[in-house]
């Protein structure tokens, strides 16, 4: 009995300590348990934080993206306006170049000849074609009698339009003052009134007024002057005055010679001589 006692007291013993390190095996499957989760907690959180760090950038960088692509817009728009005022200028300065050379034209024309009647063709053509004009007549000066005589018209009978006083009327007035008439509209007369003109520019060589160019009517798709308009009219004010005034007076000095040969030859001719 002696003998049992103590490998019985040894075998508890050994029971107990299997159940400690049952428990302790336990206790750590329980906290190596706690601890996965735990880890998988973190790996979670850390997975979530990476994704919101991921989304923030790319929401910043989106937030460039769209500052740039703004940026870009406002620049296109700006070289697109740039372009068409570039555009715009270039039709400009190539319309005035044709201007230009339309000017140098007309200007070559209108004393390229001396006879007076070829003068006058002229004139009526670049009224006709650069200025636009539909209705329109040329008085000149007869200092003698102290009025205004019509000499061509286009769109109206010249014989239609009465001789006018230099002192009374608005035609008068211009050839008085010396400086052109526009009325302040772009009107189609429905009836012309010979003495009524809308525009009426005065035909001067440097201060002496030696006519007028009235206008009645222009064609309907012009609806206002243009600046090579009034470039045409003072055109038509110097040029067109002093081309007009000299083939006057190279026909009438070239009538006056030829009647004076003509006289000569009949004194030559005649019997007794």
């Amino acid at each position: 009995m002696k003998e049992e006692i103590p490998i019985l007291r040894k075998a508890e013993e050994f029971l107990q300590i299997f159940r400690k390190g049952e428990e302790f095996t336990k206790s750590l499957l329980k906290e190596n348990e706690r601890l996965r989760f735990r880890v998988a907690e973190l790996e979670e959180e850390l997975a979530q934080s990476t994704n919101e760090s991921r989304i923030k950038n790319y929401k910043e960088r989106i937030r460039m993206l769209e500052a740039e692509i703004a940026s870009m817009k406002d620049r296109f728009n700006e070289v697109e306006r740039e372009n068409k005022d570039f555009a715009k200028r270039y039709i400009e300065v190539e319309e005035e170049n044709n201007n230009l050379a339309n000017l140098y034209v007309a200007s070559y024309q209108l004393h390229s000849t001396l006879d007076y009647e070829e003068v006058l063709k002229i004139v009526l053509e670049i009224i006709i074609n650069l200025i636009g004009a539909e209705v329109f007549a040329i008085l000149l000066v007869d200092e003698k009698n102290n009025r205004l005589i019509p000499v061509a018209a286009e769109g109206m009978d010249k014989d239609s339009i009465p001789e006018m006083e230099i002192d009374s009327g608005l035609i008068g007035e211009v050839v008085t003052e010396g400086e052109g008439y526009f009325s302040d509209e772009m009107v189609r007369l429905k009836e012309i009134d010979p003495r009524n003109p809308i525009v009426c520019i005065p035909l001067k060589i440097k201060e002496h007024v030696i006519g007028v160019i009235a206008f009645y009517s222009f064609l309907i798709q012009k609806t206002s002057f243009s600046s090579i308009d009034y470039e045409l009219f003072n055109l038509l004010a110097g040029h067109a005055a002093t081309a007009i005034f000299s083939s006057r007076l190279y026909t009438q000095s070239e009538r006056k010679l030829s009647t004076i040969q003509g006289f000569l030859e009949l004194l030559r001719d005649k019997p007794g001589k």
